[in-house]
């Protein structure tokens, strides 16, 4: 765990500058804090200093594309695994910066071959996690111990106790954590957020389904063992999942870092489609029922699996949940990509059309009616002053920013994270179980069943996992 190079920290930069403002003033009588107006915007004391947690395709595509576009954004800091992607990555950030500023060695950005390196410079405020699914919630939990405020890419967590973990951890820390559900936030896609306060206030009448479509993996991948890279520390990427052997298909592409990672096909290292775009409509449906805190009560689900290949998620699927407030959620593989809304007086369907997060995204490329509804008025209708109206963000990366300089609360909080992961990996747990399950949300345990109740967690690798964490914490 070690710093491999050496940069001017933000703390050093307050300190020398009181030290040439103060001359001949005792340092005591001086103020800790060089106020703002001194330096305008851009002060250090105004910049939020932040270290990249895996520097792949969804970071150097989204995650930082995204960020950077802040002022009060100091990107000073990446940690990876991959020794070739990490350098590429400090050199993609300096220039971004030389760039920007018009001065070639404006920023010296730190590297670190383990993480829990970078949580260990006091000068990093925040971290951004962009890394596999299976090393989300270990990071996340790390970070608010160290205080640092967190941006986690979706899914919160590889099962449920881990995302329990995570979120009870992150709310008795008090740093802002953010999800990258970024369909709440209006830019790109004003839409979902328009869509659920037409539902919540009405408009198609009574709730009573809610429709989900997301895309699915396929099989294949190529099984031969192959020599692990000497650039890649394979045994940190593996983390608390079993040793297996390396296979480029298993993991990421060594040539490609803006690659879709075989990873994301394997169960290994996450559930397949229903957790890894899931998420993202699942919490839009919470969003519209008005059930973001709590989980459904009964779950069942059928899906194919491959029985040949190295990739070994779901295919095909069907599932339904029921929830509390009566309504039931339907998914399927076969339904169009989206969410439909149906009430006793219509229905309202959103999606997010041809606008993608990144190149590789499922649905790039395909042109779709991004908001549509039983009656076009619908979609035109005003939201009276009286009326719901729901959290209103611009950019998920911006409003992150926002309430960790206000302290104000951000639009995707670990709660609401959590229970949007928590309900795709209930449906992930129907896949693997014949028959009904009967889910009590508040104490996000199985009823009655000793053997969907395993499927809530996985044994963990030592040293690593969030369970090492936790009680070496305890």
């Amino acid at each position: 765990m070690t710093d491999i190079n050496n940069a001017n920290s933000r703390r050093s930069f307050l300190k020398n500058t009181i030290k040439a403002t103060a001359g001949t003033v005792a340092l005591a009588g001086f103020p800790t804090i060089v106020p703002a107006s001194v330096f305008g915007k851009n002060a250090p004391s105004n910049k939020i200093n932040i270290g990249q947690i895996g520097i792949g395709r969804i970071a150097r595509t989204h995650d930082l594309v995204e960020t950077f576009k802040y002022d009060t954004a100091n990107i000073m800091a990446v940690a990876d695994v991959d020794r070739t992607r990490l350098e590429s990555g400090k050199q993609m950030i300096e220039g971004w910066y030389a760039k920007k500023t018009g001065k070639a060695n404006y920023m010296d950005v730190k590297i670190y071959d383990d993480y829990k390196a970078l949580l260990a410079n006091k000068d990093i405020d925040a971290v951004i996690i962009s890394t596999p699914d299976h090393w989300h919630a270990q990071p996340a939990i790390e970070a608010a111990l160290a205080g640092k405020h967190i941006y986690c890419q979706k899914p919160t967590s590889l099962t449920i106790e881990e995302g329990r973990q995570m979120s009870d951890i992150v709310r008795k820390s008090g740093v802002v954590f953010q999800l990258g559900s970024q369909q709440r936030s209006l830019d790109p896609w004003p839409q979902f957020k328009r869509a659920c306060e037409l539902v919540r206030n009405g408009r198609i009448g009574k709730l009573h389904s809610v429709h989900v479509g997301l895309p699915s993996d396929p099989s294949g991948g190529n099984t031969a063992e192959m020599p692990v890279p000497a650039n890649f520390n394979y045994d940190m990427w593996l983390g608390s999942t079993p040793y297996i052997y390396y296979t480029v298909d298993r993991v990421h592409s060594l040539s490609d870092p803006n690659s879709r990672g075989g990873w994301l096909r394997c169960e290994q290292f996450g559930a397949g489609m229903i957790t890894g775009w899931g998420v993202h409509h699942i919490d839009i449906a919470h969003w519209g029922m008005n059930t973001e805190l709590t989980g459904p009560i009964e779950i069942e689900a059928t899906a194919d699996f491959p029985t040949k290949g190295l990739w070994n998620v779901h295919g095909d699927y069907e599932a339904k949940m029921k929830y509390a407030n009566g309504v039931n959620m339907f998914l399927s593989s076969k339904n169009p990509n989206g969410i439909k809304f149906e009430g006793s007086d219509g229905w309202i369907f959103v999606t997010r059309g041809n606008v993608g997060v990144t190149a590789s995204d499922p649905t790039s490329g395909k042109v779709e009616k991004a908001f549509n509804a039983s009656n076009p008025a619908l979609l035109t209708s005003v939201i009276g002053p009286n009326e719901t109206h729901l959290y209103s963000s611009h950019e998920q990366h911006g409003n992150w920013l926002d309430s960790i300089q206000t302290k104000k609360p951000n639009i995707s909080p670990a709660e609401v994270a959590h229970r949007s992961c928590s309900a795709c990996l209930l449906v992930h747990a129907a896949m693997k179980t014949e028959g009904k399950l009967y889910w009590d949300p508040k104490k996000e345990v199985f009823k009655d069943n000793v053997e969907a109740n395993k499927l809530l967690s996985r044994p963990q690798r030592f040293p690593y996992g969030t369970n090492y964490v936790v009680n070496k914490k305890a």
